[in-house]
């Protein structure tokens, strides 16, 4: 699995002498309802295929969380054609590597592979998107390697167990409360019914997309990618999630103690996605907060406060429904988690009563371009942004990502901070460190 934090920055713009991905993205909807999202990327014979399908935590049910990120492992277990394992054996023998995560809103699939190779992954992903094998043999095996996952990225975590429980504070009604893992006691009641229930439900060619980076003619790999996916009948229709998260009850607290050296305090804040008009803003004010050693966090908590080791700030933009606007601090030896708190909210009182300055500002908006730059040369990471946006809504915002940051005022930060990051708005958590547990003594020797 991985992270996708910071893929907000990939996107064209005429400013700097390319064309948007609208003038260069073929796109194409067969009547089964599978979308292509095509961009042609000639610069190296490769190409970075990823199928797309619109299932994540989000989606998920209480009782059976984490079935996506399951779902996610049993994809490479095998299908009629091709046994366990051989997905990954041939994309190998074929020169290609290739991966998968679960994220709150998606499950995604990708393979880098010579270009003369696309078809070898196109038929792959084809065959397993509805001929996967779930068998109480292939099930039961992997259902106890999820759960040591969970042991190890999660319980024996202490910043991940505080992050797990901090979410499900900060959404009360909204499924983004469940982690994409699962909770633990889900995990041990999981039957195979309810994967193949998943499985039938969300892995249909009108629940998912292909995004294909690479030196490809995007018009022939449509009509290869059609003769492939094109004969799997419409799947019925995947239901609708209506949660929706209300205003803000009031401030609220979790303190969790878990074996760790130092305290770390994490505060969340509820905040719009990227169809909201603050949302650039938003943007802006999470670089000037936490964007290298010039930023607010890291000068005053890090290096002249001497309060954190490390502070950040993260917003979290391409989300279907709205997620958060996050602070961060790992605490200095000797500091206490309540003076390291103090210190997260001033750095936001601090900009809510005075907007940037026009140096912070230009400095934050030339970071945001300098990242695009550096990442275009990447395939997999313009896919990727592609297939987030697409999953987000329309994959064709991501060319509004860079205007909208250019159009963005000191005052606009100012009073974003101010909407959104307000104390009725806030959720604090506090991971306390706690001694391990003592091991039991050992007998003595006979």
């Amino acid at each position: 699995m991985i992270r996708i934090a910071a893929l907000l920055l990939l996107v064209s713009t005429p400013a700097l002498g390319a064309m948007t991905y609208s003038e260069q993205v073929l796109e194409r909807t067969l009547e089964n309802g599978f979308e292509m999202i095509l961009l042609e990327d000639h610069k190296a014979p490769v190409a970075v295929v990823q199928v797309w399908y619109r299932v994540g935590a989000r989606n998920e049910l209480p009782g059976t969380t984490g079935l996506s990120h399951m779902l996610e492992h049993m994809m490479f277990k095998g299908t009629r054609q091709n046994g366990p394992g051989e997905y990954s054996r041939i994309i190998s023998r074929n020169g290609g590597d290739e991966n998968a995560f679960t994220s709150d809103d998606g499950t995604t699939y990708y393979a880098k592979i010579a270009s003369d190779r696309i078809d070898v992954e196109l038929e792959l992903e084809a065959d397993r998107m509805r001929n996967l094998i779930l068998s109480e043999e292939l099930f039961e095996p992997e259902r106890q390697v999820v759960m040591e996952e969970r042991r190890m990225r999660v319980d024996d975590q202490p910043i991940s167990f505080l992050f797990e429980t901090l979410g499900a504070l900060t959404f009360l009604e909204h499924p983004y409360r469940q982690p994409v893992i699962g909770w633990g006691s889900d995990i041990e009641g999981w039957k195979l019914e309810d994967l193949q229930r998943q499985y039938n439900q969300f892995y249909q060619p009108n629940n998912a997309f292909l995004v294909a980076v690479g030196d490809f003619d995007a018009k022939k790999l449509s009509d290869r990618a059609a003769e492939l996916f094109g004969p799997i009948p419409r799947g019925p229709a995947a239901p609708t999630v209506r949660a929706h998260e209300q205003t803000p009850r009031g401030p609220a607290r979790v303190t969790v103690r878990r074996p760790a050296k130092l305290p770390f305090v994490a505060i969340n804040h509820r905040a719009p996605n990227l169809n909201h008009p603050d949302s650039s803003a938003l943007e802006v004010l999470e670089v000037v907060l936490s964007a290298g050693k010039s930023s607010r966090l890291y000068r005053d908590l890090v290096e002249e406060g001497r309060l954190a080791l490390d502070a950040n700030a993260s917003y979290a933009r391409t989300a279907i429904d709205d997620k958060t606007f996050t602070l961060t601090a790992q605490a200095q030896p000797g500091v206490a988690p309540a003076d390291l708190e103090a210190a997260l909210v001033a750095q936001v009182e601090a900009i809510q009563k005075t907007p940037p300055s026009t140096e912070e500002l230009a400095r934050a908006k030339t970071q945001i371009e300098s990242s695009f730059i550096f990442s275009q040369d990447s395939m997999f990471y313009r896919g990727l942004i592609l297939g987030t946006y697409e999953l987000a809504g329309d994959w064709r915002k991501a060319d509004d990502y860079l205007p909208g940051v250019r159009k963005v005022s000191a005052e606009d930060v100012q009073r974003a901070a101010q909407t959104w990051l307000t104390e009725k708005n806030r959720t604090t958590g506090t991971l306390l460190p706690q001694a391990p547990a003592a091991r039991p003594a050992e007998a003595p020797a006979p």
